[in-house]
């Protein structure tokens, strides 16, 4: 089969891997669609290696079709051959085919084509893991959730709104901060016009401080944000795409009872993912199903042209997810 490899110079190209072979508690699916996710730009650099036992190609997230059942995932699920999926990998989403542990598939919901179903897993398992299990969010706090155009806060944001949240978010320009106004946040904070600091001490003097905050920004000026969340706030690192170093007031750390917690989707084991993947069907598929979340398509790109289809993440251009067609 086809798959996309990097190359020593980290450019991509197309090119024959062997076929995907089952194990017992695998399906092999054959893939419509792969979305695009920034851990596939930190793979493709040589710093966010696939988990033992993944391919070497990238891709966490894809749609598709189930060709093949192992005997242990016919006995132990409900899947049958020509089943319309969903899946969330390890990797290897780049390609014709994966093979893919029985339970790290999701029906397609009954709303969504299968290039909207792509950019379901990662971004819908990492917004349920950090807003539910790691912030514990309740309906009427407030979330702030930094990169407002990124395809997570596409996600995030919405599902954060169905669940009777109020969502802060920022962009660092006004045009970033008009095509974002359908995601449905409360506050878009303009980081090129008004310090976030400043917003986040006025949120808290009105009463609507930071519950929890999800992260994948970072940088220096993190530290400082800090002071100005809700006693027992919860600030979720998730990357830190503006920088890793900050400077941080310990006192107002204990003081204020303010947890700081490293988060990701793709470390955790495939048990505690699979229980992510049956609440999303539980809890979330409804809300899609009622149209109140729905992925973001930025862009739909053939797979031959994934190095284009990254450079849109690279320049920051994307609002939503871009997603790769598999012929």
């Amino acid at each position: 089969m086809k798959a996309i490899l990097v190359n020593e110079d980290k450019s991509l190209r197309c090119d024959e891997v062997p076929d995907p072979i089952i194990k017992s508690d695998e399906v092999l699916v054959k893939i419509h669609a792969a979305a695009l996710n920034r851990a596939d730009l930190m793979q493709r650099e040589g710093n966010y290696p696939p988990p033992v036992g993944c391919p070497e190609w990238m891709g966490l997230e894809i749609s598709g079709e189930i060709i093949e059942i192992g005997e242990e995932a016919t006995r132990s699920s409900e899947w049958k051959i020509g089943d319309k999926v969903c899946a969330l990998l390890g990797g290897g989403g780049y390609a014709e085919y994966v093979a893919v542990r029985y339970d790290m598939l999701m029906p397609v919901p009954s709303n969504c084509s299968m290039i909207e179903a792509a950019a379901i897993p990662e971004a819908f398992a990492t917004s349920y893991l950090n807003l539910f299990k790691e912030g514990d969010i309740k309906e009427g706090n407030t979330l702030l959730v930094t990169g407002g155009n990124s395809g997570l806060a596409s996600v995030m944001i919405p599902m954060a709104k169905a669940f009777g949240i109020r969502v802060i978010t920022t962009v660092r320009n006004a045009q970033k901060a008009e095509a974002i106004k359908d995601f449905g946040a409360d506050v878009i904070v303009d980081t090129s016009k008004e310090e976030l600091a400043d917003v986040l001490r006025r949120e808290l003097e009105a009463g609507h401080s930071v519950d929890v905050a999800i992260d994948c920004l970072g940088g220096e000026n993190m530290g400082k944000y800090l002071h100005y969340l809700t006693h027992g706030a919860r600030w979720i690192m998730i990357a830190a795409l503006a920088g890793t170093k900050t400077e941080i007031d310990l006192k107002n750390i204990y003081v204020r009872n303010v947890r700081i917690i490293g988060s990701t989707l793709r470390s955790r084991a495939p048990a505690v993912k699979a229980e992510i993947l049956v609440g999303i069907v539980r809890d979330v598929y409804p809300k899609i199903e009622a149209g109140l979340v729905k992925p973001s398509i930025h862009a739909v790109l053939p797979i031959e042209r994934a190095e284009e289809a990254q450079d849109i993440l690279y320049q920051g251009k994307n609002v939503g997810k871009v997603v790769l067609t598999v012929l």
